[in-house]
């Protein structure tokens, strides 16, 4: 079984290449490229308010599983899940907020 990278590298921030959620860091900003699973999926994530376009953002990690932010909401999603979703990292000012960290 082969081990994919674990974490993001700066090259893959400036990649046009969609990446595994699973690589993207907390507190770093993505829009959801892929789901690749069945529609079932699809409308379940949907209802969730993360469809293929969406941006995000992993709020933290819990085992295989995250914690992620798509617009008001925060989704837990497990490791199965997340193996599912491509993403593509976006520049830190993509998200209209500028630093993903808050000030005071």
């Amino acid at each position: 079984m082969q081990q994919s990278a674990s974490r993001l590298d700066a090259s893959d921030l400036l990649s046009t290449e969609p990446i595994g959620l699973d690589r993207l860091p907390p507190g770093v900003a993505a829009r959801l490229a892929a789901i690749q699973g069945g529609r079932h999926l699809q409308r379940k994530l949907g209802a969730l308010g993360l469809r293929v376009g969406s941006e995000l953002r992993v709020e933290h990690r819990r085992g295989r599983g995250l914690v992620v932010a798509a617009g008001a909401s925060r989704v837990a999603l497990g490791g199965g899940v997340v193996d599912k979703l491509l993403v593509l990292p976006l520049p830190a000012a993509a998200d209209g907020r500028g630093s993903t960290q808050q000030a005071g």
